[in-house]
């Protein structure tokens, strides 16, 4: 009856609001976007960041929304100290984005070779896998923690990864070390700056404000690419 209500009240532009994921799924459903957004090709569209802030806000839950803390609705318990809820929801997230980028690796990794192999076309140009190639071999480890904060680029940095045949073992360390600084620091974020803007500017609260928030993170993380592609066209 409630995935009933859930289908029929649905539309698309929901997939774009982060509340709706925790409103309908809790945790499983944060945990499959982390996953989704890191490790599959069709979930590039995902609100990653926006998602992982607003958990940290709503990660004691919500009365007046009726939204409640989202560990003990899932898993049925919830830690006594705040902080170590906020730590052990923060290690399963980012186990779930560790996991994806693996996928996104290993899908990498097995198309590379056919994609090595395969002859140029107008919208495929194999000198761009040697540069993806070099580029790796001198940036690799800061291209996989970066991309964890940039949408888009961070669904298919550890696919590109695996295409170029990057170092197994060094993927899997800032493979860790990204998904742990960008889960903590979205989470730690968002749970202590609701908490800071309520108690110091007049009871006023995130929580009502989220279409704002989403479309800021949207403008902050995107700003490096646009600003990218703009002066590397003046450069040309």
């Amino acid at each position: 009856m409630i995935l009933e209500n859930i289908f029929l009240s649905f539309n698309w532009m929901q997939l774009l609001q982060p509340q709706w994921y925790i409103e309908h799924g809790g945790l499983w459903f944060i945990l499959f976007v982390v996953f989704a957004e890191t490790g599959l090709f069709a979930g590039f569209f995902l609100p990653g960041d926006s998602l992982l802030f607003v958990t940290g806000i709503f990660s004691e839950g919500d009365n007046s929304s009726g939204i409640p803390p989202i560990i003990e609705s899932a898993l049925g318990f919830q830690l006594n100290n705040e902080i170590l809820n906020l730590l052990f929801l923060g290690f399963l997230i980012a186990a779930a984005g560790i996991i994806g980028n693996s996928v996104g690796y290993w899908f990498g990794k097995k198309s590379g070779p056919y994609l090595f192999e395969r002859k140029d076309t107008f919208f495929f140009k194999k000198k761009y896998l040697f540069q993806a190639k070099d580029f790796y071999e001198k940036h690799g480890g800061g291209a996989i923690v970066f991309a964890r904060f940039i949408p888009i680029v961070r669904t298919f940095a550890p696919i590109i990864a695996g295409v170029v045949q990057m170092n197994r073992k060094n993927f899997l360390f800032y493979n860790i070390v990204g998904s742990f600084a960008w889960v903590y620091s979205m989470l730690f974020a968002g749970h202590y700056l609701e908490r800071f803007i309520y108690n110091h500017f007049d009871h006023f609260e995130l929580k009502n404000h989220l279409e704002v928030i989403v479309i800021g993170i949207v403008l902050v993380t995107t700003a490096p690419v646009i600003m990218k592609m703009v002066f590397s066209k003046k450069a040309k």
